[in-house]
């Protein structure tokens, strides 16, 4: 049971936990929307090195700006993209990329100090450091595994790999969801009456479907499939792209081709929409919480405001605004499906 997984000792720093807690799951959030930021910017290969400790301190003199600036120039985003950019130009995505990284490691620093201290407490019990241990070793891999992406973009193509950029995406969205579904578990304790099975089922599906969704988009991301077909419902001259199969072997096309791409991200979406409905419907037919069924109805809510933001992110083809705000409203819809299956869990 979930009540066992996470009871804490009941001490006067329980609540600090908690608030603790949350306040790493924020981090984690604003993480992944500067990832987006840094995406859609076209500013993720401007560091070209991996220093997780001296790579704290950004350029501090004229001197430093210009050997990262040259170390810039000779990989291919500068030679076959950005050539006779300017180092006045340079800067601004070497700050998002820099932002980016230092965020990573200030939230290692945010989690681990006062992870030592409640557990010198006696705060913490030992299933919980276990579960927090772990999730702290994620977050180490997730810095390793976003540099094994950038390396990706280094080489003679400058465009990172869709495939490990989904993979970054998708760490970064377990790493989300195990700090909330704990911060959760303290917040709101789990009862022992028996779950709802059925429903369960269905919220769990709802919520894979939601995080496969957002894959989805991290692959449209990586290929800037975003940029074309920017029309909607149509996709061409039909609903289906012509040239969905256009890849060999098949199963490439999933994850490469452009229309293919784009138009599994816009069937996934409708979907959620489809299952996010059918749970807030249904969540009136059930013996629900207050707190329950308000959280049904905010992802059905926010699943529909994120449906056209999606389109109107297409129709304008991928303005950065719009482009953030997508970013935002998927983890958004996921954090409430979250909190959906948490609470049909107490049922």
């Amino acid at each position: 049971m979930i009540t066992k997984e996470i009871t804490i000792q009941h001490t006067p720093h329980a609540r600090k936990l908690t608030i603790w807690l949350f306040l790493c799951t924020g981090f984690v959030f604003v993480m992944i929307l500067l990832g987006g930021i840094t995406r859609l910017s076209h500013a993720g290969l401007s560091i070209v090195e991996w220093k997780p400790l001296l790579g704290i301190l950004p350029p501090l003199s004229e001197t430093d700006w210009n050997e990262v600036f040259v170390k810039y120039q000779s990989f291919p985003e500068y030679q076959k993209r950005n050539v006779g950019m300017t180092l006045a130009e340079f800067q601004p995505i070497f700050w998002l990329e820099y932002i980016h990284r230092l965020w990573g490691r200030l939230i290692g620093v945010v989690f681990l100090l006062p992870f030592l201290y409640f557990w010198y407490c006696g705060t913490i019990n030992r299933r919980l450091a276990q579960k927090l241990l772990g999730v702290f070793f994620l977050g180490a891999l997730q810095g390793y595994l976003g540099w094994y992406m950038v390396k990706s973009g280094l080489g003679d193509r400058p465009d990172v790999s869709p495939y490990r950029l989904a993979a970054h995406f998708a760490l970064a969205l377990f790493i989300f969801a195990l700090l909330f579904r704990l911060s959760l578990g303290l917040l709101y304790p789990s009862k022992d009456a028996c779950p709802l099975a059925f429903f369960r089922c269905v919220t769990r599906g709802v919520l894979l479907l939601i995080f496969f969704t957002a894959i989805a988009g991290s692959f449209v991301a990586g290929i800037d499939a975003g940029l074309t077909y920017n029309t909607f419902p149509r996709m061409g001259d039909g609903f289906i792209p012509e040239d969905y199969w256009a890849l060999e072997p098949p199963w490439r096309n999933f994850f490469e081709n452009i229309a293919s791409v784009q138009f599994n991200h816009r069937l996934l979406g409708i979907a959620s929409l489809l299952g996010a409905g059918a749970l807030w419907l249904a969540s009136f037919r059930t013996t629900l919480s207050r707190r329950a069924c308000l959280v049904f109805t905010c992802l059905f809510g926010i699943t529909i405001l994120q449906v056209a933001l999606g389109i109107a992110t297409l129709l304008l083809i991928v303005p950065l605004p719009l482009g953030i705000a997508h970013q935002a409203g998927a983890i958004l819809i996921f954090t409430f499906a979250l909190w959906a299956d948490y609470e049909i869990r107490q049922m």
